[in-house]
This record gives C-alpha cells, sequence and structure tokens, in this order.
C-alpha cells in the first residue's frame, strides 16, 4: 500500500514538473517574440473569427484558438510572420454574422476569416469571403450545402456531414435492417445530409418508408404530433440529425411518450454525437440505449496535455461557466489556427493590400467590399498546408478535410461507451486497429438498446393501432386443394392457406389479417402487382417464384418442391418383335460387348501363341480360333489348354464379367417375355412438337410461356382447368379433340395422380426447373424476413408432412405404381465399371507380355534388324521371329519329346515332318536322312542335311541344341 501510494505522489510530482516547465517555455518562447516584434523582425497578418460569444460552444471555440495561436508562436518565435486575431460576435444570427464578416472585410481587411460556428451563418459569410476574395476557414460548418466546389475561398477544416451517411447506412445493414426514418431539423444543416444519407441506405437495400421534418424553434406539441405519427408506424429504426439544443428536447419527448423503450433503436449523427460527453446529465439519462456516430481521434499525450491545459485556461477565461473537456470541434479550431499560421509564413504575406472599387456615391457596404490581392496566395498555402494535427493528420482534399474514422458509442446511464468503428477500408470493425470487419454483429461489443435490451432489435413491429393486414387470395376454380374459397361463406381453406397459417405460429408475435379473394379471371402475375400496388399487404396461394415477378414483389422461401414436367398415358405394348431377344441390351452396350469379345480373344491369342501348339496353325485357323475362344466363354465351354499364368488371369477376369453379363441379359429378357409391358405413349418433348400433337396447360399458369418458348404452336395449345378436364383431354388424345400430355407444376401433376391413381397415367420427360411457392410480399417488408425464417421451421418439421397428406394425399405410392412399366434395356453405363476392369487387367497384361518378349529376344531382333534395311523389312522379319514356337519353352520341350518318340504320335510326326504318302520305312529313312526340323505356323519342319535317325537317338537336351543350331 505504502509502495502504491508512493508510485502515485511520484507520477502527479512529475506531471507538475512538466507542466510548470513547459508553462515556462512557453512564457521564454512569448517574451522573446514579443521582443522580436519590437524589433521589427516580424510582419503583423489580420485574421478575423467569428463566433457565437455568448454561447458555450463559442466561448470553447475562442480559448482553443487563443491557445492554438499561442502555442503555435511559442514553438516556431523565429517566424517572420505573425497573425494578430480579431474577434467578433456573430449572436447566433445570420444578419449579426454577415454585418460582422463585414466589418472585418471593409474595415479591418483581415486576410483570412475563421469561422461561424453555424451552416446557416457560415453559408452567407462564404459567398462574402468569396466576393471579396479572402480565405473562409471554416471548422464546425458541416452542411454539404456549403461546397468549396462552388465557393472556392470556403475552406472546410472539418467532416462535411455526407462523410457519415456512409458509416450509418453499414451499420444498419450490420443488424440486417430493412427500413429506417430520417429524422431532421427544418434548416439548411438539417436537409443537407438527406440526400446522401438517402443513397447510402438504398445501396444497402434499406428503405425509407417516412420521414420527419423537426422545426428548430419547435414547440413539445409538434414535436408529439410528429412522434405520434411514427409510433403507427411499423417501421423502428430512426436516423436522427438534429443540432444538440434541439435534439435534448427532442429525446424528452421521445421518453415522455414511451418511445425509449424496447424494439426501438435511435441513431444519432455526430452532430450530437460529437458533444454526447458534455451534454448535461439529464439529457443523457433520457438518452439510454441510443447509438452515436462521432468523429474518432486518438487519444495522444499532446490531445490529454490540451485537454488539461484547456480546462485550466477555459475556468479563467470564463469562471462563471461549467468546465468540461474540449470536444472535436475544439481540436479542430485549434489545428486550423495551426493550418493558417503555417499557411500565412509560407505564403510570405506581410501587409493586407485590397482593392477597393470606385464608388458613386449610391452604392451599399457590400457592393464596395474590396478584393484582397494576398487573398489567392494565402488560399493556395492553406490548401498545400499538411501536419499532424490534435484531431489527426490535417489534409485537404478539394478543399475539404479527409475523413480517418467515426466511433460508435453507446450512451449508457449518464456517460457514453465506445462499441466499434467505422473505417473506409475495414467498414464495421470491433477495434481501430483491427485487421478487418467480417460484417458480423459479434464484431461489435456488447450493445445496450433502449428499454435494457441486450439483444439487437428486429427494427420493426407490427403497429398497435388494430391495423389488420389484408392478404390477397386467388379465388380459382381447379385444383381447390391449394386454395378453395367456398362461394356461400367465402371462407378461405386449402394446402397453401394451412402452410400460411402455420407459419405465422412459429412469428415470436401476433398478426391481424383478413383473407381477400381476388377475381378468378386475374392472372398470378396481375394478382402479385396488385401487392406492388399495395392494395393488398401479402399475397397467399399457389404463386410460384418467378424472376420477372420478383421485380415487383419479394418472396418468401418457397415451400414446395420445384419444377415442370409433363404427364402422358401409359399404353400397353401387346405386340412382341421376333428380335425381342436384342432388346434387354442397348444397342451402344451390343457393340462394346462385341469388341471386349475380341480384345479378349486376340490377348489370349497373343500371349499364348509362341508356347502353346494349341493356338497355331494357318491364319484362317488362327483367326477362327481367336473369335471361338472368346464366344464360347458365353456358355464356359472353352477347351483349349492356356499354358500362360499372363493368359489366365486374363480369362479369369473375363468369365467373371461373361457371367455377369449373361445373367442380367437373362433376367431381363425373362422379364420382358413375361411381364405385360406399360410404355408412356410420349417420352420426349420434340416427339410431341414433330407429330404436332396437342398439349395441355393449367389456366392462368406461366407454363403457357414456356411451352412458347419451347417452341410450341400457339395453336397447339389448350388450357385446362380441372383435374377432371385433364383426364377427359388425356382420355381422348391429340386426334379425337384432346391432348397428348399435359404440362404443369410438379405438386399439381402429383395431386393429379394421387386422384387418378388406377387410370395409368405417368409423369416422364424432362423437369424445368422453377422455385415452388412461396408467398408474396411488397418489396422492401420486414415481415419477409421473419416470414422466410418460420417457413424453414415448418418445412423441416413433422408439421409441413401432416398438411401435405391432409391435403395432398400419398402421391408417392400412386407415382411409384405407375412408375412400374416393366423393363427396360440394359445400358453400358450399368456395367462399365466391369469393362474397365477386364480392359485394364487385358491391357496391362499384354503390355507384360511383350516386355518380357523383348526382354528375352532382344538380341535376335537386333540381329534381324542389322540384317535388313527398310523398316518395312524389320517388322517383317520380327513377325516372323515372333511367329516361331518359342524353344525355350517347356511347352516346346514336351512337344518336341512326344513327337521324337519312336512310339509316340508318328503319325502327327510325320504330318508335321511332311513325309505323308511314303509308305515304306526306307523311303522315310531316307527322306530323314537329308532333313532337320524347324518350327513355323505348320509345326515341325524339316530342313536338309539332318539325319533324323540321329535325332530320333539323341536326348531331350541335344534335341534343343540342335534345333537351337539349324536355326542360326
Amino acid at each position: 500500500m505504502e509502495r502504491t501510494k508512493h508510485k502515485h505522489l511520484l507520477f502527479i510530482s512529475s506531471s507538475l514538473i512538466s507542466y510548470f516547465f513547459l508553462l515556462f517555455a512557453l512564457f521564454i518562447s512569448h517574451q522573446f517574440s514579443v521582443a522580436n516584434a519590437q524589433n521589427g523582425t516580424q510582419s503583423t497578418v489580420r485574421a478575423g473569427v467569428l463566433l457565437d460569444l455568448g454561447t458555450s460552444s463559442g466561448k470553447r471555440c475562442k480559448t482553443s484558438i487563443s491557445m492554438a495561436l499561442e502555442d503555435f508562436y511559442a514553438i516556431n518565435g523565429n517566424f517572420s510572420t505573425r497573425i494578430e486575431l480579431e474577434f467578433r460576435d456573430s449572436m447566433s444570427e445570420v444578419v449579426s454574422a454577415a454585418s460582422a464578416a463585414v466589418d472585418l472585410l471593409k474595415n479591418s481587411q483581415v486576410d483570412a476569416i475563421m469561422g461561424p460556428l453555424t451552416s446557416v451563418q457560415t453559408e452567407f459569410v462564404a459567398y462574402l469571403c468569396n466576393r471579396s476574395q479572402v480565405p473562409l476557414l471554416s471548422f464546425s460548418a458541416t452542411s454539404p450545402a456549403i461546397s468549396p466546389t462552388h465557393l472556392p475561398f470556403f475552406i472546410r477544416a472539418n467532416l462535411n456531414d455526407s462523410s457519415q451517411s456512409v458509416p450509418i447506412a453499414a451499420f444498419i445493414q450490420h443488424f440486417g435492417w430493412r427500413e429506417a426514418v430520417p429524422i431532421y431539423e427544418e434548416s439548411e444543416f438539417g436537409s443537407g445530409i438527406i440526400p446522401s444519407l438517402v443513397d447510402a441506405l438504398q445501396s444497402v437495400d434499406t428503405m425509407i418508408p417516412d420521414r420527419v421534418v423537426i422545426a428548430t424553434e419547435a414547440s413539445d406539441d409538434h414535436i408529439d404530433n410528429k412522434l405520434y405519427r411514427l409510433m403507427t408506424q411499423q417501421t423502428r429504426v430512426f436516423v436522427v440529425h438534429m443540432l444538440p439544443a434541439l435534439a435534448s428536447q427532442f429525446f424528452h419527448r421521445v421518453q415522455a411518450l414511451g418511445m425509449m423503450s424496447a424494439e426501438y433503436v435511435w441513431i444519432v449523427t455526430d452532430s450530437v454525437g460529437d458533444v454526447l460527453d458534455i451534454l448535461d446529465p439529464d439529457v443523457k439519462n433520457v438518452m439510454e440505449g441510443v447509438i452515436g456516430f462521432r468523429t474518432y481521434f486518438a487519444l495522444s499525450d499532446e490531445v490529454k496535455s490540451f485537454k488539461t491545459r484547456f480546462k485550466e485556461r477555459f475556468r479563467q477565461d470564463n469562471p462563471r461557466s461549467e468546465v468540461a473537456d474540449p470536444t472535436i470541434y475544439q481540436l479542430w479550431a485549434y489545428d486550423a489556427v495551426w493550418a493558417l499560421a503555417k499557411a500565412v509564413e509560407k505564403a510570405e504575406v506581410t501587409n493586407s493590400s485590397f482593392v477597393i472599387p470606385s464608388s458613386d456615391g449610391t452604392s451599399t457596404d457590400l457592393s464596395t467590399l474590396g478584393v484582397s490581392e494576398t487573398g489567392p496566395k494565402l488560399l493556395s498555402a492553406i490548401l498545400g498546408t499538411t501536419f499532424n494535427g490534435l484531431a489527426g493528420n490535417f489534409r485537404l482534399v478539394d478543399g475539404q478535410l479527409q475523413l480517418l474514422a467515426f466511433e460508435i458509442v453507446n450512451v449508457v446511464g449518464k456517460g457514453t461507451r465506445n462499441v466499434g468503428f467505422w473505417t473506409p477500408d475495414k467498414g464495421i470493425i470491433r477495434e481501430i486497429d483491427s485487421p478487418n470487419g467480417s460484417g458480423n454483429a459479434n464484431n461489435l461489443k456488447n450493445i445496450l438498446w433502449p428499454g435494457d435490451l441486450v439483444v439487437a432489435p428486429k427494427g420493426w413491429v407490427v403497429p398497435t393501432n388494430g391495423k389488420v393486414l389484408r392478404i390477397a387470395v386467388p379465388a380459382k376454380a381447379g385444383f381447390g386443394v391449394f386454395v378453395n374459397v367456398s362461394e356461400s361463406t367465402s371462407e378461405v381453406s386449402g394446402y397453401c392457406i394451412d402452410v400460411f397459417k402455420a407459419v405465422l405460429s412459429k412469428l415470436p408475435y401476433s398478426i391481424q389479417y383478413d383473407f381477400f379473394p381476388l377475381s378468378p379471371s386475374s392472372s398470378y402475375n396481375d394478382m402479385v402487382y396488385q401487392v406492388y400496388l399495395k392494395k393488398y399487404d401479402a399475397l397467399v396461394g399457389d404463386v410460384t417464384i418467378r424472376a420477372n415477378r420478383t421485380n415487383y414483389a419479394d418472396f418468401t422461401m418457397p415451400y414446395t418442391e420445384s419444377g415442370v414436367s409433363m404427364i402422358v398415358p401409359l399404353q400397353s405394348d401387346s405386340s412382341q418383335s421376333m428380335w425381342i431377344f436384342l432388346k434387354p441390351l442397348t444397342a451402344q452396350l451390343w457393340l462394346i460387348s462385341l469388341a471386349f469379345f475380341i480384345f479378349t480373344g486376340f490377348v489370349v491369342w497373343v500371349i499364348e501363341h509362341r508356347i502353346n501348339p494349341e493356338f497355331r496353325g494357318t491364319p484362317w485357323q488362327q483367326f477362327g480360333l481367336i473369335y471361338y475362344f472368346a464366344f464360347s466363354t458365353l456358355v464356359f465351354a472353352h477347351k483349349e489348354k492356356l499354358e500362360s499364368n499372363l493368359s489366365r488371369f486374363v480369362v479369369i477376369i473375363w468369365v467373371f464379367v461373361v457371367l455377369i453379363l449373361t445373367s442380367s441379359y437373362t433376367a431381363s429378357l425373362t422379364s420382358m417375355l413375361t411381364v405385360q409391358q406399360l410404355q408412356p405413349s410420349v417420352t420426349d418433348v420434340s416427339q410431341l412438337q414433330k407429330q404436332g400433337d396437342y398439349v395441355g396447360y393449367q389456366d392462368g399458369s406461366f407454363v403457357k410461356e414456356l411451352l412458347l418458348n419451347l417452341g410450341f404452336d400457339p395453336g397447339r395449345l389448350k388450357n385446362l382447368t380441372t383435374a377432371d378436364d385433364y383426364t377427359d383431354a388425356l382420355a381422348k388424345g391429340s386426334a379425337k379433340g384432346g391432348v397428348a400430355a399435359i404440362f404443369d407444376e410438379i405438386p399439381y401433376l402429383k395431386v393429379f395422380l394421387s386422384q387418378y391413381c388406377g387410370n395409368n397415367y405417368i409423369m416422364v420427360g424432362p423437369t424445368y426447373k422453377t422455385d415452388g411457392f412461396g408467398f408474396v410480399f411488397p418489396r422492401g417488408s420486414p415481415l419477409l424476413q421473419d416470414m422466410s425464417r418460420a417457413v424453414l421451421s415448418v418445412t423441416e418439421g413433422e408439421e409441413m408432412t401432416q398438411i401435405e397428406k391432409k391435403w395432398l394425399g400419398n402421391s408417392d405410392k400412386c407415382t411409384s405404381s405407375s412408375t412400374s412399366v416393366g423393363s427396360s434395356s440394359l445400358g453400358f453405363r450399368s456395367f462399365a465399371g466391369l469393362f474397365i476392369i477386364t480392359g485394364s487387367v487385358s491391357g496391362l497384361m499384354l503390355l507384360i507380355y511383350i516386355g518380357i518378349f523383348l526382354y528375352r529376344e532382344w538380341e535376335r531382333l537386333s540381329t534381324l534388324r542389322d540384317d535388313h534395311e527398310t523398316p518395312w523389312d524389320i517388322i517383317v522379319a520380327w513377325f516372323k521371329h515372333y511367329d516361331q514356337f518359342d524353344q525355350r519353352s517347356p511347352t516346346f520341350k514336351e512337344y518336341l519329346r512326344s513327337s521324337m518318340s519312336p512310339e509316340g504320335s508318328q503319325g502327327r510326326l510325320e504330318r508335321q515332318m511332311g513325309l505323308e504318302g511314303s509308305n515304306s520305312p526306307g523311303n522315310r529313312s531316307d527322306q530323314s536322312a537329308e532333313m532337320s526340323f524347324e518350327f513355323s505356323q505348320g509345326g515341325i519342319t524339316p530342313l536338309s542335311g539332318t539325319d533324323s535317325s540321329d535325332i530320333s537317338n539323341r536326348g531331350p537336351a541335344e534335341e534343343i541344341e540342335l534345333a537351337g543350331q539349324s536355326r542360326e
């Protein structure tokens, strides 16, 4: 505890020492400046200051301006120029301000003017200064109506009111409020913000249903009448733009009428937000929950020091006035003085010089105002001045100070609390140094709303003045299950009505409404347009969400499935073609299966040809073997013995594919031969158009436009009203005055199928996308978001299922039974995976075999390549080499052994050796004595000069070696 006290005392002592040292430095510098002025080293430049000296704001600004001038020359005592201020009291009146300005321009011939405080006074003075080409430096006039574009000598050293329009709109968008009402005072200052505020709100889709103008000298009754009008409306978001005096009176009346309660949102602009901290405590007490925007400035050490010195100086200058911290206006006034002093030094203004126009004795004071010769030069210097001031970086663009950021504050109790910021590049953020803003309300700190609410109001309520919503409903003759209006009692019922009532029950508040049936002759587009004209507050019924309708009204989320399809009758297919055995598979699947049969046989032949005698023979024999082997796998009747594991693996996979393919074919063919076939009479939209058939659509539906866009002949379209009309038209058919198909939205078609489940109708063809049924509200209706959320809550719950069963029946059961119309042909897509597997395996085995062949035979192939010149000859030689029996394979050895044994297949050996027809053993021995063996397409062929008896007497190893030598 003692250590803490010691630290506090040390801090206070150091602060006092620093403060007195600063005062001493200022005093010495001031004395030095006075001495220089007395020695004639500095020139004096006169500047006028217009303030309402009878008001607290005027007194505070005067103190700030005086301190700024003293501080500037205390730091810059060596400047060759020095500003001398001449204060004038504008007395809170435009005429007084103008009179004081004329005095400063005509009599004092000042080089620049600062002030006045209000925009109304500043506008007139700006015209006078522009006439005399004297810069007018304003630090408090915020009205956008006063623009440096039209008044070049007007310099705004503060922010334009329009700069806060975008931040306010961003805050409103932040919480999803769809409507807001501006409330502003009846003055140039009040109306100046409205154009930019309207544009900003419209850019975030926020509607402005009303505007309220309060007279500057309004009585309490006048304000009460305006507030009573607002109470009867549903909007509860208000943007207040007034001067502090009128705003204090206004919020006292708001509190008295009970409008500072739950569900209300009050937002004040910086005209009030900037001075919230110095308002009377009783005013802040009635404003609890109000959101205020005020210009942000960093609380630097310089600002803290200025605040301390300002309160001390203000107490000395105004001993009878209450002392409070300076606001942003005092900081702007301080920076404006520094900017003017820097510009005077930069422009090297020494002596005031005015050109006085000649007078004939009848001129008025205004017409005899002189024109400053130093004004343009000083103006240019001010516009080019930049420095880091108390309120932030002082930089003028197009004659106006640039925005840094806005602080968002919440009035809590008798004080204010920061809840967030807005910057031009980041938008709404929680902290000024946040990396970015996400547009989420959680980015802001907790806000205390009116009525001590901690949850953001929804921004609107159902008016409490007994207003009943006018709900339009379509009155139609057909499909009454959706909307049915009783002719006797005018009672409204139906699927859509029950859904609407269920949605209303999900809202956190009650709504009173009455149904108003519309004429049956009205189209749905006309009904939506009636809502657009605000003849009705909503439209409830089987209204489809369409793009062209959203141009006039807003729709809730859809509560039915979407899409347009067609319904056609089923017909029995009693005639069975003699080619029905081809129907189980599509033509594509037949062709692909054939290709894979051939490919598999070819792969097996390539692998087995060099090592398996059963895969050798004449070219025609081998060609037939490829097809025979592949197709024999259909009935698993292949007898050829496979020698290579590669070919065996290929056949294993292929047999598995064939098994599935044949089983599926058998099942599909059986179904086609035994089950009665029911086929749709029409399956394609193009078929209807080619045949020129009549098609139907529901009367009053947008489906007619869809059919015309699809290219249907308008003369071939028939409008139908009821479900009975549907079945009669389909029963007659197009040739007998009916229709071949009916196009309608899926909910209607499902109802039709459930009612006529046994009449063999089916929904076929493509589904054209739509957005389903939705409830219609006027553009920008605040009910829309809550209704959409409630629609989702209903459609995702069990309640929607009960409503559908009550009105629409179990249409899925009928649809599923109707669509069981027999077996259809099997397509390639069903077996694509199998073909990919067998094709990949066969291709891989073929590549592996080719790789092994090239590796083992590369020396021989290289020799053949060297022995031939042309590429064609090389290819032919390689193919002949591949065509020979592989002498190193075990099959070759076994085959050779069986062929050479005396008791073996002598006749087969003779045929292989070409000795058929020689009956005498002597002849055979004589011939064989001159032959050796070579393997070719025909098997073993003799080579001259080889003794067959020698071959028969050799062992297997010698036979192999001899055969190899013979080949060489």
